[in-house]
């Protein structure tokens, strides 16, 4: 089974990915094979696309590394 997000306004795939599911551009490929006609809409998504998100891809963790500037 898969999910489905919906863009806002001004959104990207990678930016929409990232926000809605944590995903990296690693899963960018899953997603477009199970869009194919998406890349064919531009770099910004109209209003409203409905994106399908495969169930196989997997999260990026959205944290980021600690760094101490002092010990």
């Amino acid at each position: 089974m898969s999910d489905r997000i919906f863009a806002q306004q001004g959104d990207t795939l990678d930016a929409l990915l990232w926000r809605t599911r944590g995903f990296g551009p690693d899963d960018l490929v899953g997603v477009l094979e199970a869009n194919p006609d998406l890349a064919a809409l531009g770099a910004v998504l109209p209003l409203g696309t409905v994106v399908t998100v495969p169930e196989a891809a997997t999260p990026t963790p959205r944290t980021l590394p600690l760094i101490q500037l002092w010990d």
